[in-house]
């Protein structure tokens, strides 16, 4: 009898051990989302574009080299917009457009928050992202692990005091739902909900149920016990449209 209390206990021992190691790092949690949702090497040597709001957006990787486009084309205007790491630059045709500073920070700031929102979880092991794993959640009947992100100031660009809120899908490490505030035009909170995955070319594209607390005040580390409760409503869809993914030779 004593024998077999004695294996129990070593059994026991052991299997504690093994949750305890394999308890996640908020780094290991997002480079296994990354390698689920494509993974860095195919991100990194991909052309994407998409439609998004009567606007097409192109990605391009060259090496470690990034430029992100957008193109406004219509009766009237005719726009490219290009941002790369010598800066923004707009284009009316083939003529470059002069632009005040806070213009074009302005605008290459929406063309770069499109793209990021568009490409995720790539993106969150920048230099300039901060990661902490708040813990763990239950969102819809599902487990989460809950990660907050912040941004340094230096690299983190002009919104670098938003906070970002995580939710990754414990079973399959995909980002389910994120949430952030922000604090322009006299700030606030959003809340995603993806639908419509669909793979392109090996890399993981969702759309979003963006939306709102129904009551203001309500910090953002607090929004998945909202939307379990109910406490957000719908402001808008964020679709992504006619997605191509192409991978050149030369990356």
């Amino acid at each position: 009898m004593n024998k077999i209390v004695f294996l129990l206990a070593i059994v026991i021992t052991f299997s504690c051990k093994d949750k305890v190691e394999q308890k996640l790092s908020v780094q290991e949690i997002v480079d296994k989302s990354i390698e689920v949702s494509g993974g860095v090497a195919l991100y990194e040597k991909s052309t994407i574009t998409f439609n998004f709001r009567d606007r097409k957006y192109i990605s391009e990787m060259k090496g470690k080299r990034k430029t992100l486009k957008r193109i406004l084309k219509n009766d009237t205007i005719n726009f490219l917009d290009v941002l790369s790491p010598d800066g923004f630059e707009r284009f009316d045709n083939d003529s470059l457009v002069s632009l005040h500073d806070s213009l074009a920070t302005k605008y290459g700031n929406s063309v770069n928050s499109v793209h990021y929102f568009s490409k995720l979880p790539y993106g969150l092991n920048d230099p300039a992202v901060q990661k902490e794993l708040l813990g763990e959640t239950e969102v819809k009947g599902k487990q989460y692990y809950k990660v907050k992100v912040t941004f340094n100031q230096a690299g983190g660009g002009d919104d670098f005091d938003d906070t970002y809120v995580y939710f990754f899908n414990k079973s399959t490490f995909k980002p389910d739902y994120l949430a952030y505030d922000f604090h322009v035009n006299g700030g606030g909170m959003r809340f995603r909900e993806a639908y419509n995955e669909r793979y392109v070319n090996g890399i993981r594209f969702v759309d979003y149920n963006n939306m709102k607390p129904i009551d203001e005040g309500v910090s953002v580390l607090q929004v998945d016990s909202l939307f379990n409760n109910d406490g957000l409503k719908l402001l808008s869809k964020i679709e992504l449209k006619d997605v191509t993914v192409s991978q050149d030779s030369y990356n």
